[in-house]
Formats: structure tokens, sequence, C-alpha cells
């Protein structure tokens, strides 16, 4: 099931509010594929903390 705006994964929530909804859009994406929640949060973090690490290094 899709996390609606605002709604998220209880392992989401103590992420900044920046990385936690990127988190959750990259996990809805991986979730439309796949079907496996599981696998939908820990990418979507992981994926989500590359992005804002990737984001630091060019400033």
């Amino acid at each position: 099931m899709p996390w609606p705006k605002g709604e998220y994964p209880p392992s989401y929530k103590n992420l900044p509010k920046k990385l936690r909804e990127k988190a959750v859009e990259i996990a809805n994406a991986i979730l439309e594929e796949s079907g496996d929640e599981g696998l939908a949060i820990a990418t979507g973090l992981k994926r989500a903390r590359e992005a804002q690490r990737k984001s630091k290094e060019k400033k």
C-alpha cells in the first residue's frame, strides 16, 4: 500500500522532513514496481540518503 502525502512508515519517524519526503517518494515508486513493502522502505531510505549526500557535495 503506497503512503499518501503526510503519511510514512514508522521507521521514517525520526528523519528530517525533507529526507523523509524524498524517501517516501522513492519507496512509493519501488513499491509500485515490486510490491515488496520491506524492500521499498529500506531502498527508499538508502537512495534518499545518497541523493542528500550528493546534493551536499555539489555545494
